[in-house]
């Protein structure tokens, strides 16, 4: 079960010594930092990070105990980068190290969301293969060569086979 969108702005007020144990946050604040999460991971998704967040249509009718959809590691950047935003609404200056924090956060999941987005490509055809391609090793064949865009099949272990054009 992932964290819900109030204990994310709860943390996030935490973050800003201003947690409803020793402070009361009232709706509208709630409301307010609730507009700030959605918006925030809206330019982040359309800044190409997809965290899986639910997202509010409209801004009436949300409920704060909802599940926010986001990856347990994400959570920590989200907290530490919402704090800053509801900081800068209130005026209040956050000390360097939150800040720092926050940024490392936000680094450490960008590693990881593009780590995860890295896709395999193949050289084109007529590549140079380079200074490793030595004639005694294999083939002498200084550019990459054609791809085989063969089908694959099923074999009858369960495994896949290529097959060739021609067999």
């Amino acid at each position: 079960m992932s964290w819900t969108k109030r204990q994310i702005i709860a943390d996030a007020f935490g973050e800003l010594a201003l947690a409803s144990y020793d402070f009361d946050i009232t709706p509208e604040e709630e409301a307010a930092a609730l507009r700030k999460l959605n918006t925030m991971l809206a330019t982040w998704s359309a800044q190409g990070l997809q965290l899986g967040f639910h997202m509010n249509g409209s801004a009436v009718d949300v409920d704060l105990d909802e599940p926010s959809g986001l990856a347990l590691y994400a959570i920590e950047a989200v907290v530490q980068q919402l704090a800053v935003r509801i900081a800068a609404g209130k005026g209040k200056a956050l000390p360097s190290s939150t800040l720092r924090t926050a940024k490392a956060a936000y680094d450490v999941l960008i590693s990881r969301l593009a780590a995860e987005q890295v896709q395999q490509q193949q050289l084109p055809t007529g590549t140079p293969r380079g200074a490793g391609q030595k004639p005694w090793r294999t083939v002498n064949q200084t550019f990459v060569p054609v791809p085989d865009t063969s089908p694959l099949q099923s074999a009858a272990d369960g495994g896949l086979t290529f097959t060739a054009e021609g067999n």
